[in-house]
């Protein structure tokens, strides 16, 4: 059909004397488009991000991607400081990465999107560390010890930095935020003058919870719960007499019982609290008359050994208030007070009231004019007593004071406890409750001239953020509600000290705020070291004077919460329009910490929330849905993560999971991860391979010059980018992931690319149903690369390296933007784009009637088939969409032929998935075509070309024009 004669006569015309270039015919393999591209099939992640880490952090990328933002709308995610101590663990790399997403995508949707991480630098986790490093407590003086706690946080802070940047995050880490800079510190001890000045503050005698080997006061947030076994024990109390109706008539041979589990306590009780509408009864028993609940007598026999009660007589609780008991062993008689928190859950319906040991017991205490008894120091030893327990600490005392009442015949019943008890968070030993002068923040307090208290203004607060999960508002809400007044003071050295004075004459309190915020000047100076360096002579302006006259002061010698000063970090590090914060991101334990003392000192401060939202991640666990722990031997560390798989797998892994639940990681998950890492990375290889002889400048067409299938792809791409951004924006990461995935996976590889191969490889370079084929390719590969690059960080920069760029693309896709999907999408009509949808279903349908062939031999492979195909009349939609479409059908299904027949197949079979649909699979006539491989009965046409068919001779004299021009200069 096309003699080679054709081209010289051609070339003759236009006067060529390059014609005889072209008296051989090209070797066929040399003229087909195979994939050719030198990004690497395997990654080598491990090798190879440490040098685009180097590549990156030389090049400044994070300062180049804030140039190219200036002027875009800001977005803050503020960062919560963990502590320098130890390596990071998966929970620490987990939270990071999800940091990092969030600023990533930020940055690419079009914000300024700023990162400065921080790091919690005071407190008792570095106290600790250091303490064991020096062999002990107090084996320096304070200056000195804060001098190695400062270092200590240094140097784990560097580790940290390097730790944080092998995951691909990109951030501040030349000027990072540490509570302990001076800047910092500064403003921590000026927050809390604020909260004096407004009224907030009072120093105060309250129960708190309290670490004996740390000896220190602990807030709720550093207290956790763990297993604990406790003496249970049944204890009576006789009645003396008092009480009101019939119960003042109940006889002195009755004795009140009360359950604890905190036998330590019975010294320091002072009331027997009843409810008040609860029923009361006193029942015979071997072991006396006893009074409880009357719903507790089961309970009562089952766990004391008692054989029978008989009730003697009933009564209402509120009856029993102002009744005399004696205390077992102590020479004082105890009332009867009434109380609501009395439940019948467990005990005997009568609580054990000892107002210097509880929250409720003090606040009853209070009520009734009770002595707040807790004659109990730092470290949890008796200061007072009775000879067998004083100077006893209070485990230790246990079993001697329940011998004592077993001595004094007040011990009903006796038995081991496994129950939940409230722990240090640090030291993870058993804590206890004990009444201490300590600084405390009022939650129920107006500051000056304000109307609502602290509680209320949080409250309010809360109900303006967004949280992610939704249930995060109910959960704050909660704790805000309900929470106590903050003990906000600490007896340690490592942390910011409470800038107050007393008088040495008169004893009384430094008052003078302008005086006192002469100390904050001293801290931005010298850090919160100079408290600890200089006399107060120094640190207080010259003539400072108590009213009594006296001019001598005295420092406080207690520390903030390290909750006062992690929850002061957006007052150090947000400043101007980044305060609030557009987003803080933790864990679950924060809604007790970080979230928790930021909104309260905001609200204490600056009366507004620090965050307009809040997103909460769960916890890691292993396969078997278990905390990782380096005792349990089930522990992953990020790093060796990164040593054998690399960051973006790390990445992918945190991308993949609904993290606002617990998540699960095992080798097992790593496994399945790298495959599908391998399937996506090898979609975009595939891309690249056919893109190499690909300039957008030059070779890109415009919508309209697209085949139909290509822009039909193209809107499916940009229905992709508009669902990605949607849930990047709402912080849905699996989601973008799961669909990124599987676009590259069924959409491109099993469908699009599989269907575009022929196109790529035998037409022409130049033809346009190729470059329309390349133009689509090319679209679709860099949306999809932007779309990944906030999860595969190293990967979609390594694949922007090759991927080629139009004249004003970025040098890092990370300086990029996401891409909009209305510039993405072609606009195809509805109808069309349905029809394309019906011919996927179609194919679906041949793909599994030909391996059904294959099966039966009846063709090797698929261009080894003739494809009929017939829709009855219950499908004449579908019949005439087969008929449209029939010259694209072969491609479309990678057959050599297809034939729509206008009736019934004969010997055919239905479509199992298309009703209406008939299918009859052949052998393909004609010969093999040595160049495509498809068969065609017009092989052997070409005389240049024997072995060729009629579609590869076309392509051939296209090959041969382009040489011919090419050679002649044209």
């Amino acid at each position: 059909m096309f003699p080679a004669v054709y081209l010289y006569t051609r070339t003759a015309q236009k006067g060529f004397t390059s014609a005889l270039i072209m008296a051989e015919p090209l070797e066929l393999k040399k003229t087909l488009n195979l994939p050719k591209t030198d990004f690497p099939m395997k990654a080598g992640l491990p090798q190879n991000e440490p040098k685009q880490l180097e590549a990156w952090h030389g090049g400044n990328i994070y300062e180049r991607i804030l140039e190219v933002r200036k002027g875009k709308p800001l977005f803050v995610l503020h960062d919560g400081p963990p502590y320098p101590t130890g390596e990071i663990h998966l929970g620490t790399g987990l939270n990071k990465i999800l940091k990092d997403l969030v600023v990533k995508t930020k940055s690419m949707a079009g914000h300024y999107a700023p990162y400065v991480p921080g790091w919690d630098c005071h407190g008792l986790p570095i106290e600790t560390q250091v303490e064991k490093e020096l062999g002990g407590k107090g084996k320096v003086p304070p200056a000195e010890f804060r001098k190695l706690c400062r270092q200590f946080a240094l140097r784990y802070v560097e580790q940290h930095k390097k730790d944080f940047k092998r995951l691909g995050i990109f951030g501040r880490w030349n000027d990072p935020y540490l509570t302990m800079s001076h800047e910092y510190e500064a403003t921590i001890a000026g927050a809390f003058l604020d909260f004096m000045e407004k009224g907030y503050d009072y120093r105060g005698r309250k129960p708190v919870y309290g670490c004996m080997h740390d000896t220190t006061a602990l807030a709720e947030a550093e207290v956790e719960y763990e297993d604990h076994s406790s003496p249970s024990i049944w204890v009576k109390f006789g009645v003396v007499g008092g009480g009101k109706g019939e119960a003042a008539k109940i006889a002195s041979d009755v004795s009140a019982v009360i359950w604890t589990t905190t036998p330590w306590t019975i010294p320091h009780n002072r009331a027997l609290a009843f409810h008040p509408d609860f029923e009361y009864a006193v029942v015979e028993t071997e072991k006396g008359a006893l009074l409880l609940a009357a719903d507790r007598v089961a309970a009562l026999e089952a766990e004391c050994g008692i054989k029978e009660a008989r009730v003697r007589a009933t009564f209402k609780g509120r009856d029993f208030e102002g009744m005399k008991f004696q205390h077992p062993f102590l020479p004082i008689q105890v009332p009867g007070i009434l109380a609501d928190y009395v439940t019948l859950d467990q005990g005997s319906g009568i609580v054990h009231t000892a107002p210097g040991h509880g929250a409720d017991d003090f606040n009853s205490g209070q009520k009734y004019g009770l002595e707040t008894y807790a004659p109990i120091d730092d470290k949890g030893v008796y200061v007072e007593g009775l000879p067998e327990y004083k100077g006893k600490d209070v485990f230790s005392a246990n079993p001697i004071i329940v011998k004592l009442l077993g001595d004094r015949g007040a011990l009903l019943g006796n038995h081991e406890y496994k129950h939940s008890y409230p722990h240090c968070w640090r030291c993870h030993n058993p804590v206890i409750f004990r009444a201490t002068e300590q600084w405390f923040i009022k939650m129920d307090q107006a500051a000056h001239r304000k109307q609502k208290t602290l509680r209320q203004e949080a409250l309010e607060e809360i109900h303006q953020v967004k949280w992610f999960p939704a249930w995060g508002e109910d959960r704050m809400y909660e704790m805000i509600e309900k929470r106590p007044d903050w003990c906000v003071s600490r007896q340690r050295f490592w942390g910011v000290p409470i800038i107050v004075f007393y008088c040495q004459g008169c004893g009384t309190r430094l008052e003078d705020f302008k005086a006192l915020r002469n100390v904050v000047k001293w801290f931005e100076r010298e850090g919160a070291d100079a408290w600890y360096q200089h006399p107060t002579e120094e640190l207080l302006p010259a003539g400072t004077k108590c009213g009594c006259g006296a001019s001598k002061w005295r420092k406080e010698n207690d520390i903030l919460d390290v909750w006062f000063d992690s929850g002061s970090s957006n007052l150090s590090v947000l400043k101007g329009a980044e305060w609030p914060a557009d987003v803080y991101l933790e864990g679950p334990d924060q809604y007790r910490g970080w979230f928790h003392s930021s909104l309260l000192v905001a609200t204490g401060v600056r009366d507004a929330s620090p965050y307009r939202g809040v997103v909460t991640h769960g916890w890691t666990l292993d396969e078997q849905g278990r905390p990782m722990s380096k005792s349990l031997g089930n522990a992953l560390y990020p790093i060796e993560i990164c040593e054998k798989w690399g960051a973006d797998l790390l990445r992918l892994w945190v991308g993949s999971v609904e993290y606002q639940a617990d998540v699960k990681m095992s080798e097992r998950v790593m496994t399945q991860l790298s495959e599908a890492y391998r399937k996506i990375r090898n979609t975009f290889r595939f891309a690249l391979g056919n893109l190499g002889d690909f300039d957008p400048s030059r070779d890109a067409l415009s919508n309209d010059q697209l085949e139909e299938i290509d822009r039909w792809m193209l809107d499916r791409t940009a229905e992709l980018v508009k669902k990605c951004r949607e849930w990047y924006a709402n912080y849905e990461f699996h989601r973008v992931y799961h669909a990124i995935h599987d676009y590259c996976v069924v959409d491109l590889s099993a469908f699009y690319f599989d269907v575009l191969k022929d196109r790529l490889y035998t037409k022409a370079p130049k033809n346009r149903s190729r470059r329309s084929a390349q133009t689509a390719l090319w679209k679709i590969s860099s949306a999809l690369v932007r779309l990944a690059a906030p999860i595969l960080v190293f990967t979609a920069e390594e694949i922007w390296k090759y991927l080629p760029k139009a004249q004003s693309e970025c040098e890092s896709v990370h300086m990029t933007l996401f891409p909009e999907a209305e510039a993405l999408a072609c606009g195809i009509a509805k109808d069309a784009a349905e029809k394309w949808e019906r011919l996927a279903q179609v194919r679906s349908a041949v793909l599994l009637a030909l391996e059904q062939a294959r099966a039966a031999k009846i063709i090797g492979g698929g261009l080894e088939a003739k494809v009929h195909l017939h829709a009855g009349p219950e499908a004449a939609a579908l019949q005439k969409l087969l008929e449209e479409k029939q010259s694209l059908l072969p491609a479309l299904f990678i057959v050599s032929q297809v034939e729509v027949k206008p009736s019934a197949i004969g010997a055919s079979i239905p479509a199992e998935t298309l009703p209406g649909l008939t299918l009859k699979i052949e052998r393909a006539d004609g010969a093999k075509c040595q160049r495509c491989w498809n068969y065609s009965k017009r092989v052997g046409e070409n005389s240049r070309y024997p072995t060729v068919c009629e579609r590869c001779s076309e392509a051939l004299a296209e090959i041969e024009g382009s040489i011919g021009q090419a050679s002649s200069g044209a």
